[in-house]
């Protein structure tokens, strides 16, 4: 029995490697890379393309102060399709018109314009362009324009009041650059 038990036993195989484990990974980072790789060449090309075929086409754009504060930024070269001027807005900070809870509305305007015109039009009624768009904010409640159609119908009804106090309606749109409601 003493000669079984010092017989050298041989050496336990190591476990075999799971090759498609591996191999799995392997085939991951590749396809990965190579997501990747095409993704970038796909912005790449699409940037270089914008710089290159769009040099002719946009006009530049001029930033002016008003004098009351108000910034405006002019488009040369617009055509009837193409955006026109925008008239920057100084931003509100209203209450809104929520009986339970005081809520609060933070807002920045800007208005696309058909012409220059417009936009010294406006830039001479600074005080009435304001006062209108605060009384339309403050008769707001929160419920009502924080969805998607009532964002739309605000924007629509600033429009509408701004082009009611023009001698010539010339707003063509207004933009949200800023919506918070606390």
């Amino acid at each position: 029995m003493a000669e079984k038990e010092s017989a050298p036993q041989p050496a336990p195989a190591p476990a075999p490697v799971a090759a498609g484990i591996s191999l799995k990974i392997v085939i991951i980072i590749v396809a990965g890379t190579l997501v990747l790789g095409l993704g970038g060449a796909f912005a790449v090309f699409k940037l270089t393309a914008r710089e290159q075929g769009g040099e002719g086409q946009k006009g530049e754009a001029t930033v002016a102060k008003t004098g009351s504060g108000e910034t405006e930024v002019k488009h040369a070269g617009s055509k009837a399709g193409s955006p026109g001027s925008i008239y920057d807005v100084e931003p509100f900070i209203v209450n809104l018109a929520d009986t339970q809870d005081v809520r609060y509305l933070k807002l920045t305007v800007k208005l696309e314009l058909d012409n220059q015109d417009t936009s010294a039009e406006l830039a001479s009624r600074v005080p009435q362009l304001r006062d209108t768009i605060l009384v339309l904010l403050t008769s707001k409640d929160a419920a009502s324009i924080r969805t998607a159609q009532g964002k739309f119908q605000l924007r629509d009804e600033i429009t509408q009041r701004v082009n009611s106090l023009l001698p010539k309606p010339g707003v063509r749109a207004t933009y949200f650059t800023d919506f918070v409601v606390q």
